[in-house]
């Protein structure tokens, strides 16, 4: 189990303005991701060091999007001037977590502009739709082509300001929140209104940058 990725919904710039506006601030450029067909989204991704990528997300205007818990995540993320969506945790086995929520997992993949399809399962939307300090959960299918794959190694996820309690997250995680966060410091805040992802900081060539 470890961090596999943050996931920012793009605000009234649209998903290329905000990864424009975001890739701007961090000195590197964001990269299509491609459509997400099952979700009705689609998003931008920037490779971080030490296996971890940023992603910007977008909701289409597409049936999906109104169906699947991820898209209506997105959607109303994105309704609300966008944003930090969460954050998202890799694990070997996605049997142990479906067990353990009591469900099954959901097909994901989109296909990256040059073509190449990824593939993954993921679990646990609901949960942060309920609870937005809570994680998802996804296993890589394609984990040759992850998308941290082509890191210029010049940008590191170093922090995250989460709104919540340790404790209801590591319930959640069934697992201690120190295992998927131990490369990554942590600052717990009370929650002042709706719990979750606050802010990142990530180590940039030209300093620390707080988004």
């Amino acid at each position: 189990m470890r961090l596999d990725h943050v996931s920012y919904a793009a605000g009234p710039d649209g998903l290329k303005g905000t990864a424009a506006r975001i890739g701007q601030l961090l000195g590197e450029e964001f990269r299509d991701g491609g459509i997400h067909p099952r979700f009705g989204t689609r998003n931008m991704v920037l490779p971080l060091t030490d296996g971890t990528y940023l992603e910007v997300v977008e909701v289409l205007d597409h049936p999906a999007s109104d169906k699947a818990p991820f898209g209506q995540a997105v959607r109303a993320r994105s309704k609300d001037g966008g944003g930090w969506l969460g954050w998202v945790v890799a694990v070997d086995d996605i049997a142990k977590v479906e067990e353990r929520l009591g469900r099954e997992s959901v097909q994901g993949n989109r296909h990256r502009p040059d073509g190449v399809e990824l593939r993954w399962r993921q679990i646990g939307v609901k949960g942060l739709q309920a609870d937005p300090q809570l994680p998802f959960f996804v296993q890589w299918q394609t984990a040759d082509e992850h998308p941290s794959k082509g890191s210029t190694g010049k940008v590191r996820l170093d922090f995250l300001e989460i709104a919540g309690d340790p404790n209801r997250v590591s319930d959640w995680l069934g697992n201690s929140v120190e295992g998927p966060l131990e490369d990554v410091g942590v600052d717990w805040v009370a929650p002042h209104g709706t719990p979750g992802l606050v802010a990142a900081r990530f180590q940039t060539p030209n300093g620390w940058v707080r988004i």
